[in-house]
């Protein structure tokens, strides 16, 4: 699957942010160093994982369902226990005298940030349902609300920054994780029937 160029312009100005707050004299006390190795490494492995990704739906009882990929496991579980870490060290040694404020406040504020960002993985990503057959798309999210969109309603297919937003002509959407093992079919399917519904209802404007 081709890379959106927000997952390669995302990591390359975090690290850079990370070098140049490195010089920064406030900062400079950071294990900053450290912290862009960690996102050059877990980017690698997220290039890996991404790679690797199926572009295939599962087939299941007649509907074509998304699945959550590695790389969706990665950095839900992956971001889960370096929070953990994270404030594991901040409990262990916050009473030490030999380390500054400004440390333990930053690797607090990255524990909470990791811990968020798994909890938003896992809501968005890992505890959701998404498949479709010939008629319809079915959608239940992570707290059990369910959007079912009929084929013939589709109007719009377009990305955004939570993954693909698939709309229908009375402002019903589905949203699902560009992540998503099947996900690039998925998207190409609805953007297809997308095309059909606008072709059809020019075509009845028309002979109007």
């Amino acid at each position: 699957m081709p890379l959106r160029w927000q997952e390669v312009a995302v990591p390359l100005v975090v690290v850079v942010s990370l070098i140049v707050l490195k010089y920064v004299p406030f900062t400079s006390g950071l294990p900053l160093a450290r912290a862009a190795g960690v996102v050059a490494f877990g980017y690698a492995a997220f290039l890996a994982l991404r790679l690797v990704q199926s572009e295939e739906a599962v087939s299941v009882d007649g509907w074509s369902e998304l699945r959550p990929s590695m790389v969706e496991y990665f950095a839900c579980y992956g971001a889960a226990a370096l929070a953990v870490v994270l404030m594991s060290a901040i409990i262990v040694i916050g009473g030490s005298r030999h380390v500054e404020p400004t440390q333990m406040i930053a690797t607090f504020i990255a524990s909470l940030l990791l811990g968020g960002g798994a909890v938003a993985i896992g809501l968005g990503g890992l505890f959701t349902r998404v498949r479709w057959n010939n008629t319809q798309l079915e959608h239940r999210s992570a707290f059990g609300r369910e959007t079912k969109l009929a084929w013939s309603d589709v109007r719009s297919v377009r990305p955004n920054w939570r993954g693909v937003t698939i709309a229908t002509h009375d402002a019903r959407r589905v949203t699902f994780s560009q992540f998503h093992s099947g996900a690039a079919q998925l998207a190409k399917h609805a953007t297809n029937r997308a095309r059909r519904n606008t072709e059809a209802s020019a075509k009845a404007f028309a002979t109007l």
